[in-house]
């Protein structure tokens, strides 16, 4: 039983150190509403994705929210709101607001 848990260890260890961290990225959360704005979420992302600076825009690990992640600090918390906020069509719109 011990070499069970011995090898556990490594492959834990294994897997772990083949992880990257990169160095300058961050992670900012957006809370996300608007009228309909549920349904155009991947028009949030598209507009989000294109921002120079974006790496990743996650919208599944939390309902009603944007993890996205960016490279250091090319693009600024503001600048995600605002392009949140140009996402609208005939009759809906989405808002983004910087969780702190």
């Amino acid at each position: 039983m011990n070499r069970i848990i011995t090898f556990g260890c490594l492959i834990g260890f294994a897997c772990a150190m083949a992880t990257p961290v990169f160095a300058g990225e961050q992670k900012i959360i957006m809370m996300l509403g608007g009228k309909f704005c549920e349904a155009y979420l991947g028009d949030v992302e598209v507009t989000l994705a294109k921002l120079s600076g974006v790496k990743a825009v996650d919208l599944k690990s939390m309902k009603g929210h944007a993890v996205v992640t960016i490279e250091g600090e090319k693009v600024k918390a503001d600048q995600l709101a605002a392009a949140v906020n140009g996402v609208k069509g005939d009759g809906w719109y989405c808002t983004g607001q910087t969780m702190k």
